[in-house]
């Protein structure tokens, strides 16, 4: 994701940096775009790279597993503020995500999201494949979104799967990969007894989420975990949804008669 947004930017001309944390990124990849290694933690040296690079606006960008606060690098910059980060920590990854965007927007730095630089990327309203939801899925989908609109002020997850009006899982630190999995687990050990081809995978972000980080994703990969759950489709918020490498994700989908439906916000 972080490599779509750059080609994104530099598509319309802007010249992007990216600053990439060691442990996260990879360094093929990043090799492409200018770009500034960092550890996790190091305020004092991110702010100092963003000023060298001539950085105002920043966006976070890509998957990160939460680090201990034991696996900070700690330099004086961090010290400065470190109070201020532990309680970032205390909370979901939103919490988290928008207490150290402050941090960075107190040092004159203004965040941003790909809501804002790369408005190309974000899922649409309507199917974008031949598949459609029907009947049961559309009754699905209203679900998932009451279930995720009930658990937004917990900061617990954005995705959930419903098959039949049946709640089977919830998203948690597993990721929306590890959800699908588990439930095509729970299919393999006759834990869920509904036919193949019926069920959504529904995302949207957490109400009263701060949409300028970690807006849900869904590519390629998503379909395929779909498919192996056996589902009938995934539903997405247009406009609030990432739709990462869109046109493999698309042809993923219609090869296993999948639906993906952007829904209104």
């Amino acid at each position: 994701m972080p490599f779509a947004v750059a080609d994104s930017l530099a598509a319309r001309g802007i010249t992007p940096v990216l600053f990439a944390l060691r442990g996260a990124c990879d360094p093929a990849r990043a090799e492409r775009f200018r770009h500034r290694w960092i550890s996790v933690g190091q305020v004092g040296r991110a702010t100092q790279l963003f000023r060298e690079e001539g950085c105002r606006d920043l966006i976070f960008i890509g998957t990160l597993v939460r680090p201990a606060l034991s696996e900070i690098r700690i330099d004086w910059g961090t010290l400065r503020v470190l109070g201020r980060i532990m309680r970032s920590f205390r909370g979901g990854d939103d919490h988290l995500l928008s207490g150290i965007g402050k941090i960075f927007e107190q040092q004159g730095f203004r965040m941003v999201g790909i809501k804002d630089v790369a408005p190309d990327l974000l899922m649409p309203e309507g199917a974008i494949t031949r598949a459609v939801p029907k009947g049961p899925a559309v009754a699905d989908i209203a679900r998932g979104r009451a279930v995720l609109a009930a658990l937004g002020p917990f900061d617990i997850g954005q995705a959930a799967v419903v098959i039949d009006g049946h709640v089977v899982a919830v998203e948690d630190i597993e990721g929306t990969d590890g959800l699908l999995a588990r439930v095509a687990k729970l299919r393999a050990d006759g834990r869920i007894r509904a036919s193949g081809g019926r069920g959504v995978l529904v995302k949207a972000p957490k109400s009263g989420q701060d949409l300028r980080f970690d807006l849900p994703t869904i590519g390629a990969r998503t379909v395929e975990g779909a498919a192996k759950a056996e589902l009938a489709g995934i539903a997405v918020i247009a406009g609030n949804t990432i739709a990462a490498e869109p046109q493999a994700m698309i042809e993923a989908a219609d090869k296993a008669g999948l639906f993906i439906q952007g829904l209104p916000a």
